[in-house]
C-alpha cells in the first residue's frame, strides 16, 4: 500500500517551527539542585567580600578572645584594612610562595580581590553573566590552589579548590543561571545580544 505525503506550505512549516522555538527548554533533572549549588558558591564569593570589607568576625574582625570588632579599624577594607596582606603573608606556601610574598599589601591587588569576589558573588547568585562569573570563579579558585594548597595536606592533589574549580566549570557548561535565576532574562538584554562573553 503506497503512502500519500501532504506538502504543507512553507508558511505553515515556518510557524510551526516558530511555535516550537517559543516553547520554554525543558529543565534538566536537577535544576533545583544546580541552581541552588550555583547560589551557595555565589554566596561564598560574596561573603568573602562582605566579611573583608566590613570585617564581620568571621575571617576578619574577631579578636583573639573571641569578641567581635565589627568594622574594626587597621582590618575592615573600609576602615584601613587589607583583604589580602594576610593571606599572602601568612597562608601562602609551595613554589610560587616568594611570587605571592611580595604582592602582600599591594592596594592594586586588594582592588582586584574584592571587586572579583563582589561580582563573581553578585552575578552567580542572581544567575546573571553566570559563564563569565563562573570562569571568573574557577581562576580565583585556581590563584588560591596555587598560593595556599599547594602541595594539599589531606590528598597528593586534590583538595576543595579543584572541587570548586570543576563545580564551577561545570555551571558555566549547563548554563546554571537559567535554574532559579534572571540568566534568561539578562540574555535578552540588548547590551548582552551585542556582547555575549557576558553570557
Amino acid at each position: 500500500m503506497a503512502t500519500r505525503t501532504i506538502d504543507r506550505p512553507a508558511e505553515e512549516v515556518g510557524a510551526v517551527a516558530a511555535v516550537e522555538a517559543a516553547r520554554p527548554a525543558e529543565r534538566p533533572r536537577g535544576a533545583v539542585a544546580f541552581g541552588l549549588t550555583r547560589i551557595a558558591l555565589g554566596f561564598i564569593f560574596l561573603w568573602a567580600f562582605l566579611d573583608k570589607a566590613f570585617a564581620l568576625g568571621f575571617a576578619t574582625g574577631r579578636a583573639e578572645d573571641g569578641t567581635i570588632d565589627v568594622f574594626a579599624k587597621g582590618q575592615a577594607w573600609l576602615n584601613g584594612g587589607s583583604p589580602t596582606e594576610g593571606v599572602l603573608r601568612y597562608a601562602v606556601k609551595g613554589p610560587l610562595a616568594g611570587f605571592f610574598h611580595g604582592l602582600a599589601g599591594a592596594a592594586w591587588v586588594d582592588w582586584v580581590y574584592m571587586l572579583s569576589m563582589l561580582l563573581i558573588g553578585g552575578a552567580l547568585m542572581l544567575g546573571v553573566a553566570t559563564r563569565l562569573a563562573a570562569i571568573g570563579g574557577a581562576i580565583w579558585m585556581a590563584i588560591f590552589y596555587v598560593a595556599t594548597a599547594m602541595p594539599p595536606t589531606y590528598n597528593p592533589v586534590i583538595d576543595e579548590h579543584i572541587v570548586y574549580i570543576l563545580v564551577l566549570v561545570g555551571l558555566a557548561q549547563i548554563g546554571a543561571g537559567r535554574f532559579l535565576g534572571l540568566q534568561e532574562r539578562w540574555e535578552r538584554l540588548g547590551l548582552v545580544r551585542r556582547f555575549p562573553v557576558l553570557k
